[in-house]
């Protein structure tokens, strides 16, 4: 039996396995966000959390703006992408750790941002990250596209320069935990040709 992947747009009822993969390309930030709710009491778990936020219908990388990367019939990736617009100059960053993250964003209104990309590990070297990234480039229509990812991150931005990203500014990173891994925000575009 020969392997295949396929790509299809994400339904509502995909929100836990979204949350999962959020948090794997993440690397554990978004868990991180995510346990604010279960400290102000109004969820049980990181992961409820993270699923009610994937099943919102009007929020931007919710399931709306996520495209699911199926693997033999099993869910193996994702990746979320919108059109950055000029609402992210109101944003107001909920924790100082989200502020560099969004002053980086600001400098990319009108492009095409891709907010989360993810691979299950056992599906990594498959393919599936480049299909995902090339679905994003391709609903850019022409336009720029954007992402942000760690300094540290070796094979996300060995992924991106493949495929024409350059680095359009840094910012420090706002540590999570005092032992905290110390690094910066990388803001990558790649212009249409």
């Amino acid at each position: 039996m020969t392997e295949a992947l396929v790509l299809r747009a994400a339904e509502r009822r995909d929100a836990a396995e979204l949350a999962v993969l959020v948090d794997i390309a993440s690397h554990g930030f978004a868990t991180w966000l995510w346990y604010g709710a279960v400290k102000r009491g109004e969820t049980d778990t990181t992961m409820e959390q993270g699923r009610s936020r994937m099943r919102m219908d009007d929020e931007p990388g919710a399931w709306r703006d996520a495209t699911v990367a199926e693997w033999d019939g099993e869910i193996a990736g994702v990746s979320i992408g919108y059109d950055l617009d000029e609402n992210v100059r109101d944003m107001v960053a909920p924790h100082p750790v989200i502020k560099p993250l969004l002053d980086l964003q600001v400098q990319m209104i009108g492009s095409r941002f891709i907010d989360s990309l993810g691979v299950y590990r056992h599906h990594r070297g498959k393919g599936i990250g480049r299909a995902l990234l090339a679905h994003e480039i391709d609903k850019a229509n022409g336009r720029q596209v954007s992402l942000i990812t760690e300094s540290h991150n070796e094979p996300a931005l060995a992924l991106y320069a493949a495929n024409g990203f350059a680095e359009k500014a840094r910012l420090p990173a706002v540590p999570l935990f005092e032992d905290s891994k110390r690094h910066e925000w990388v803001l990558l575009a790649r212009n249409m040709t």
